[in-house]
């Protein structure tokens, strides 16, 4: 295995360093909620094949952001998940954050379709890269990860009609991913949307037809054993 140059060895260090410094930074959620919707987390990935998936009980990272974008808390359901799921997680967060207002609320399994080569959205993914010094330090909470990830887990967190920030998780199919994302916020309370691009109005996944290619703001069905279409109306609806 090729090792690093040392200007780069020395400047990760440096950087991971500074993070490790820096120390927990200011989030702009409030900690008792940032707590109360993590510990959904637990609940809703023990609901006896409610979310579908490869896993019973589901193995997950979840993590969100505040609406600035900072990391204000990662957390794995402890049931070993995939470690490269932490990653996709932040990111996850971060992409349904940036992506959703106070017009509309868009689910980061809402940006499969148009980000497929054609899409309007095409080259969306390079827009925002995730910072890879997030896997250097397990220091970075308050700082911004960044990061765009256009498959299912990440919902944007509503208070009072205001975006306050982003949900994401990751550790199962992209599908069993959304449904415990959309599960967790409706537990916490933070599901408030203004408008969506389902049918219900909601930001809630979209399922293209068997054997055709997703469009509009459609992703692809991950596999039989998951959620089916006809099963999407047993998420919870937005308030």
């Amino acid at each position: 295995m090729k090792k690093l140059p040392a200007v780069c060895t020395l400047t990760i260090m440096a950087a991971a360093a500074t993070l490790a410094e820096a120390g927990p930074l200011e989030c702009g959620i409030p900690a008792a909620t940032v707590s109360a919707l993590q510990a959904t987390l637990a609940k809703v990935i023990r609901l006896p094949d409610a979310n579908g998936g490869i896993f019973q009980p589901n193995r997950m990272w979840s993590a969100i952001v505040d609406r600035q974008g900072r990391l204000c808390s990662v957390i794995n359901s402890g049931n070993d998940p995939w470690p490269g799921s932490r990653a996709i997680a932040i990111a996850k967060a971060s992409t349904a954050n940036d992506f959703s207002n106070s017009a509309l609320a868009l689910s980061t399994a809402n940006l499969y379709a148009p980000t497929q080569p054609g899409g309007s959205l095409y080259g969306l993914n390079n827009s925002n890269p995730y910072n890879p010094l997030f896997e250097v330090s397990r220091s970075d909470t308050g700082l911004v990860p960044g990061g765009i990830i256009t498959f299912g887990g990440g919902v944007a967190l509503y208070l009072n009609g205001t975006v306050i920030g982003g949900l994401g998780v990751s550790g199962d199919s992209s599908c069993a991913d959304h449904a415990i994302a959309f599960r967790m916020r409706k537990l916490a309370g933070l599901d408030r949307v203004p408008a969506g691009v389902a049918p219900d109005n909601s930001d809630n996944i979209i399922y293209a037809a068997s054997g055709t290619a997703p469009s509009g703001f459609e992703q692809p069905h991950c596999f039989p054993s998951d959620l089916a279409p006809t099963q999407i109306a047993a998420l919870p609806a937005v308030q």
